[in-house]
């Protein structure tokens, strides 16, 4: 079996080695050029394709006419996309008589969309899931072929699912590339009206909205912390990003006097919410190091009813 990859990240590194392992030629695969102002946490499929002297290509467009006929060339039996950030064009999705499919990070059809390990983490999800799916024009709206599903921990970080996630990467390939080459792989069409999509982030979205409960704003700051840009708030009109929190559950139902965003405690730090408090285990300020939250707290001499 021939495939032409669409690879990046470490799904797209993981599924490189699970093909090579499973005896798949790749003729060559086509990722993204690293861009510097991105933090990279992640392994380099241009690098390991230099280590593996398969042929990478880095174009800013694969569905411009020279990289159609280019693709085209390669005879591809089969095309995939491990975290390829860019849509391919019908065009590509035709070139292969066994088509083209895409891992996705979630439980299809409910993620379609931009990140959606973050997404699931910040709305609380208690599971998630990899699919490996048909491309079509549609992103991420093709017949599933296979899906694996995990368990989202309350504690768990995006980056803890995220690790939880990459294993699935193995156990789909393992699975369906005898199937793909046996031709018996079995393709269930998707349920579009429970589709949910949700779009790429920003740094900006990481803003804590103090008048939510303390679960939500739990959720956003584990959707979001390292490697991700963070979660943040504003104190005497500096950033102050939230690394690690807890809620304090058991004021979840009580009245309290205090406004969100009101410090209620120092030691530890704790924040009033619209529902809740939420107890800021790991806290830092722009251009300064991480803290503790009650040493940040004692660093910027916040006091009760100090406002957020």
């Amino acid at each position: 079996m021939r495939a032409v990859l669409f690879a990046y990240h470490d799904v797209g590194c993981r599924a490189i080695e699970r093909l090579i392992r499973l005896k798949v030629e790749i003729p060559a695969v086509f990722t993204h050029a690293e861009d510097q102002e991105e933090n990279h946490w992640f392994g380099s499929v241009e690098k390991l394709c230099r280590e593996r002297n398969i042929p990478a290509y880095t174009p800013q467009s694969v569905n411009l006419p020279e990289w159609i006929q280019k693709i085209k060339s390669l005879n591809p039996d089969i095309l995939f996309s491990f975290y390829y950030r860019s849509l391919i064009c019908k065009e590509i999705l035709d070139l292969a008589p066994l088509g083209a499919y895409n891992l996705h990070g979630s439980l299809l059809p409910k993620y379609r969309g931009r990140v959606p390990i973050n997404w699931a983490v910040i709305n609380g999800e208690t599971e998630s899931g990899m699919t490996l799916h048909a491309m079509v024009e549609k992103a991420d709206a093709g017949d599933i072929v296979s899906q694996k599903k995990v368990k989202i921990d309350l504690t768990d970080t995006a980056h803890d699912l995220f690790l939880k996630l990459l294993p699935l990467t193995d156990l789909i390939l393992s699975e369906t590339i005898p199937q793909f080459i046996a031709g018996t792989l079995a393709r269930t069409p998707q349920n579009h009206a429970l589709a949910t999509v949700y779009g790429r982030r920003c740094p900006e979205d990481g803003r804590i909205d103090w008048t939510k409960s303390a679960q939500e704003i739990y959720n956003l700051v584990r959707g979001v912390t390292h490697p991700y840009p963070g979660s943040f708030t504003h104190y005497n009109g500096k950033k102050v990003y939230i690394w690690q929190a807890v809620t304090e559950e058991h004021n979840a139902n009580e009245i309290s006097h205090y406004l969100p965003g009101q410090v209620v405690s120092c030691l530890p730090l704790t924040v009033q919410c619209g529902k809740g408090q939420l107890v800021i285990l790991r806290s830092q300020s722009e251009e300064e190091e991480d803290y503790t939250g009650s040493s940040w707290a004692k660093t910027h001499q916040v006091s009760i009813g100090s406002q957020f």
